[in-house]
C-alpha cells in the first residue's frame, strides 16, 4: 500500500508541476510543447532521485497531463484580455497547490484525472469559430 501512495504523490506532484510550467512557458504550441517536456523531465527527475522506477514514470505521465490540462484554460485565459504575467502568476499558484495537495492520499491520482478532464471540458465549452457575413462579402 505504502508503494501505491508514493506513485500516487508524483503523480500528483507531475501534475501540479506540468501545471506550472504551463502557465509560464504557455502562450503558442511550441511553448506548450517545451513545457510538456520539461514537466515530464522534471517529474521523472524528482521520481528517480527520490523513488524508484514506477514513481519516475508517474512523475513523468504527470507532467504530461498536467501540461495538458491546463493549456486550455491558459490560452483561453490570455485570448480573452488576461495579461500573461498574471496568468502565469495564478497558474503556477494553482500548480505549486496542486502539489501540495498531492501529498494526501488518493488526491495524487484524482488530479491525474481531473485536470485533463477539466482540459477536455473548457475545449467542449469554446464556441466555433464561423465565417458570419463576412463570407457574403466576397461577392
Amino acid at each position: 500500500m505504502r508503494d501505491v501512495y508514493w506513485v500516487g504523490v508524483f503523480l500528483g506532484l507531475g501534475v501540479g508541476i506540468g501545471v506550472a510550467l504551463a502557465g509560464i512557458l504557455g502562450g503558442t504550441r511550441l511553448r506548450f510543447a517545451v513545457a510538456a517536456v520539461l514537466g515530464a523531465a522534471i517529474g521523472a527527475g524528482l521520481g528517480v532521485a527520490f523513488a524508484g522506477l514506477e514513481d519516475a514514470i508517474a512523475g513523468g505521465i504527470g507532467g504530461v497531463l498536467g501540461v495538458a490540462g491546463a493549456r486550455q484554460l491558459v490560452t483561453g485565459t490570455v485570448r480573452r484580455g488576461g495579461t500573461r504575467v498574471a496568468t502565469a502568476v495564478l497558474t503556477a499558484l494553482a500548480g505549486l497547490v496542486l502539489a501540495a495537495l498531492a501529498f494526501v492520499p488518493i488526491l495524487g491520482f484524482l488530479e491525474g484525472v481531473a485536470v485533463p478532464t477539466l482540459g477536455v471540458r473548457l475545449r467542449r465549452r469554446e464556441p466555433e469559430r464561423y465565417a458570419g457575413l463576412r463570407s457574403l462579402a466576397r461577392d
